[in-house]
C-alpha cells in the first residue's frame, strides 16, 4: 500500500482515496476486495473525470503478472489487464499479428480503454471494447469470473466502467498485421465535406478531420489513413485540399516529432494508427477532453450545430477531432447498435470555463442523442435514457457487487 495517490494524467483533478493497492497477484487482489469498504481500479490515469475515484482505496493491476499469450489457432491473444495498448501492439507485430484498431494514444491500458468504450477511427472499425472476446475479473466477494462472447452476460460486462470488478485478463481478436499509409491533407470546405460527409470518411480505413474552429468554413486538417494490402490508394486532392508538404501535428504551429510518419509513406499498423508515436511521454496538465458520439444519421446536423458555436467554442479550444465508429453490440458503448460520428474536444486547460461552457454545448447536443465518452468531461447526468440496455446494466451491477464496493460518487450521480 502507499498513501501517494495524486492526480489523473492531465492533472486536473486529485484523487480522493487514501491509499493506493498495487496486488502482484490474484489472489493478492482478492484479498484488497474483501477487506475494503469502497474500491476502484486505476488504470493509466488518462481520465478526465471522477470516473475512477473512491474515498478509500484505488487498485492499480500494473504490478499482476504480465501476460500475453497469442492463440493463433484461435485468432486471440490473452493480455493481463494492465498492458498498454503500444506494448501490446509490438508483441502482435512480432508474431505477424495486429488488432484491428488503436487509439491515437496507444500510452492507454487494454482494460481502462475497454472498460470505458474508447476507440479510435474508421467506418467500418468499431470501438477497442469490440475486440473483446473475454473478460476476467475479480469481484468485491473476492471471486474470480470469466466471462466469453456468447455468455449471456457478456455484453454488459466489458464497457462495464469498473462497476462489476477488477479486470485481471482479457482476450482480444487479433488480425494478421497488415500495413497503412498516412496522409495529411489541408483546407477543406466545410460545405464540401457536409454535402458527401459519407465520402470523405470512406477515403481510408481510418479518418480524421481536425479543425479549431477559428474558421467555421474550413478544416484545417484532414488525416487519411489508408490501408495498403487493401488497395487502399491516396488521392491528389480531396475536394480541392491538396497533402500538406510536411508532417503535421494535430495542433496549428506544434512540431510533428512526436507524430506518426505521414506524407503517404507505408508502414505497420502499429506506427500508423495511432496520431502518436509510442516512444514520447505524452504531456501532463496541458488540456482537458470532451467528446460526444451521435448516430451517423445525424452527424451532418451535429456539425452544422457546431459551426453555429464556433465563436464560443474556438477560445476554449486547442482542436477538435471528428471520426466515425463503427457499431457494436455493448450496452454502455457510445456506438451500441449504430455507426456514430465522435466530436471530440482537446480543451485548453481552462476548467472553470470548459465546465460553464458544457451544459450549453450538451444541450444543443441534446437532440441528436450525444452520448458522452464515459472518460471525459460532461456535465449531463441522466446520460442513462440514452442506453436502451440502461437498466440491465444497473441490475447486472447489483448482482456483481451488491454491497456496492466498487460504487462512488460519480456512478451514484448517474443513477448506477
Amino acid at each position: 500500500m502507499t498513501t501517494a495517490v495524486g492526480t489523473n494524467w492531465a492533472g486536473n483533478l486529485a484523487y480522493s482515496a487514501t491509499e493506493i493497492a498495487r496486488p502482484t497477484s490474484v489472489e493478492e487482489l482478492a484479498d484488497v476486495l474483501r477487506g475494503a469498504s469502497r474500491v476502484r481500479a486505476l488504470g493509466t490515469r488518462h481520465s478526465f473525470n471522477r470516473i475512477a475515484d473512491t474515498h478509500s482505496t484505488l487498485v492499480s493491476v500494473s504490478a499482476l503478472p504480465s501476460v500475453a499469450d497469442i492463440f493463433a489457432d484461435q485468432r486471440l491473444v490473452r493480455v493481463s489487464a494492465g498492458t498498454r495498448y503500444g506494448d501490446l501492439a509490438a508483441e502482435l507485430q512480432a508474431g505477424g499479428w495486429a488488432l484491428p484498431n488503436l487509439a491515437s494514444l496507444p500510452h492507454i491500458s487494454v482494460a481502462g480503454a475497454v472498460a470505458t468504450g474508447t476507440h479510435g477511427s474508421g467506418d467500418r472499425v468499431p470501438s477497442l471494447a469490440a475486440s473483446v472476446a473475454r473478460v476476467e475479473f475479480v469481484t468485491p466477494d473476492g471471486d474470480l469470473h470469466s466471462l466469453k462472447r456468447g455468455d449471456a452476460d457478456f455484453e454488459g460486462a466489458v464497457v462495464s466502467l469498473g462497476a462489476l470488478g477488477v479486470m485481471v485478463a482479457i482476450d482480444l481478436d487479433i488480425v494478421p498485421s497488415f500495413e497503412i499509409a498516412q496522409t495529411v491533407f489541408e483546407g477543406l470546405p466545410w460545405d464540401g465535406v457536409l454535402a458527401d460527409l459519407d465520402a470523405v470518411t470512406a477515403l481510408g480505413y481510418s479518418t480524421s478531420m481536425f479543425t479549431t474552429w477559428r474558421d467555421a468554413d474550413v478544416v484545417d486538417q484532414l488525416w487519411m489513413k489508408a490501408r495498403v494490402d487493401a488497395g487502399g490508394t491516396v488521392p491528389d486532392e480531396v475536394l480541392g485540399a491538396r497533402p500538406a508538404p510536411q508532417d503535421r501535428h494535430p495542433l496549428p504551429g506544434v512540431s510533428a516529432v512526436n507524430c506518426t510518419p505521414q506524407q503517404g509513406s507505408a508502414g505497420p499498423w502499429l506506427d500508423r494508427l495511432p496520431h502518436f508515436r509510442m516512444g514520447f511521454q505524452p504531456s501532463n496538465g496541458e488540456e482537458l477532453q470532451s467528446e460526444y458520439l451521435v448516430p451517423r444519421r445525424f452527424a451532418v446536423e451535429a456539425l452544422g450545430t457546431l459551426r453555429s458555436l464556433a465563436g464560443r467554442i474556438s477560445p476554449l479550444l486547442q482542436v477538435c477531432e471528428v471520426r466515425t465508429v463503427a457499431s457494436d453490440g455493448l450496452w454502455l458503448s457510445s456506438s451500441y447498435e449504430t455507426d456514430a460520428v465522435g466530436l471530440h474536444f482537446t480543451w485548453l486547460p481552462d476548467q472553470p470555463g470548459v465546465e460553464a461552457f458544457l451544459p450549453d454545448l450538451e444541450a444543443a447536443l441534446a437532440p441528436f442523442d450525444a452520448r458522452p465518452h464515459w472518460g471525459k468531461l460532461f456535465v449531463r447526468r441522466d446520460v442513462g435514457r440514452l442506453y436502451p440496455r440502461w437498466s440491465d446494466f444497473a441490475a447486472l451491477r447489483e448482482r456483481f457487487d451488491p454491497r456496492g464496493v466498487l460504487r462512488n460518487d460519480w456512478m451514484a450521480e448517474l443513477g448506477l
